[in-house]
């Protein structure tokens, strides 16, 4: 994994409480999965791991219920190893004495919470997930044009920035990320991209200098976070002259952490208006996904004409 995360963060951005342990929130989440311990309860501690946080719903609490004391002390205290993040408890569902008085032997913090447990179990293994997964910084722009999360890539200085401000600026588009985007897999099939925390709300004009999208145009232009859709790569005209896909059928893409995305070559010269351009590049991947495709009908189209000349030739 790329990162660590403390149980401390993990308290702050998942709605959780500490009934004990706020001097060891330091603690550190290493894998983003959760634990449901109700085979561990049992005993069965083969398939055990220490390193996820162990979260306890009303299944757990209720089959607790039923050991006696001293067992329910017994398997606490094998669950609370020196790797153990911390306890979590569900639904503010009464937290065994015994589990208490383990996890402050084990200096483990024990946390609560209001939310069901299929509630907080996403909520946990989305932020985690988030936080904990590889990641990869991609030179370019991350923009939403209307849930459309776009990548725009390109040479230094051939306006990938100044495209996305005047899409921002018509209120096209929102802007996630400046200069550099952090960019992890959510699961097998979609890319999640990011601002670093020192760009976040910046953008760098050149011969303007860096100015605070947040300060100047409000919190409306900004998205924390976007899945990246589409791959828009701006490409100077005359030197990249014979890249460009005419037609529209081509299939290009790129690939960021073995997952493939739909990439545009877009070409940039002097006197055209590249944000127009971008804008009409989504509205025809949105169209293509429709199932509305502008060259089949040209196609289509021209197969008729072609056909009518023939019946006019007979």
């Amino acid at each position: 994994m790329a990162n660590v995360v403390s149980v401390k963060e993990l308290v702050e951005n998942t709605k959780l409480s500490v009934l004990y342990g706020d001097q060891y929130l330091d603690r550190i989440i290493t894998v983003p999965d959760i634990a449901r311990p109700g085979l561990t309860l049992t005993g069965f501690f083969e398939y055990f791991e220490p390193r996820r946080v162990q979260l306890f719903g009303v299944n757990e609490i209720n089959f607790s219920s039923t050991l006696t004391s001293e067992r329910r002390t017994e398997i606490f205290t094998k669950m609370a190893t020196s790797e153990t993040p911390a306890f979590v408890i569900s639904t503010h569902l009464h937290v065994p004495q015994e589990l208490l008085e383990v996890a402050k032997e084990a200096k483990i913090p024990v946390l609560t919470s209001s939310l069901t447990s299929s509630r907080l179990l996403s909520n946990m293994t989305y932020y985690l997930g988030s936080e904990l997964s590889q990641r990869v910084s991609v030179h370019g722009v991350l923009i939403d044009i209307n849930g459309i999360g776009v990548l725009l890539t390109g040479d230094p200085g051939v306006g990938k920035t100044e495209t996305a401000l005047e899409l921002i600026q018509q209120g096209k588009a929102r802007l996630v990320a400046d200069d550099r985007v952090d960019v992890y897999a959510e699961d097998e099939q979609h890319l999640i991209g990011r601002s670093s925390e020192v760009l976040t709300n910046l953008m760098e004009i050149r011969g303007v200098g860096i100015i605070d999208l947040m300060q100047t145009y409000g919190a409306a232009v900004i998205r924390d976070h976007a899945t990246i859709v589409l791959n828009i790569d701006l490409k100077n005209a005359e030197k990249d002259f014979n890249e460009f896909d005419r037609l529209g059928n081509g299939e290009q893409s790129i690939e960021i952490l073995g997952i493939k995305i739909p990439k545009m070559m877009i070409p940039v010269s002097s006197g055209r208006n590249t944000a127009s351009v971008v804008d009409a590049a989504v509205l025809k991947y949105r169209t293509d996904a429709m199932g509305l495709n502008a060259l089949d009908t040209l196609m289509e189209r021209q197969s008729k004409l072609m056909e009518q000349n023939e019946k006019n030739d007979k």
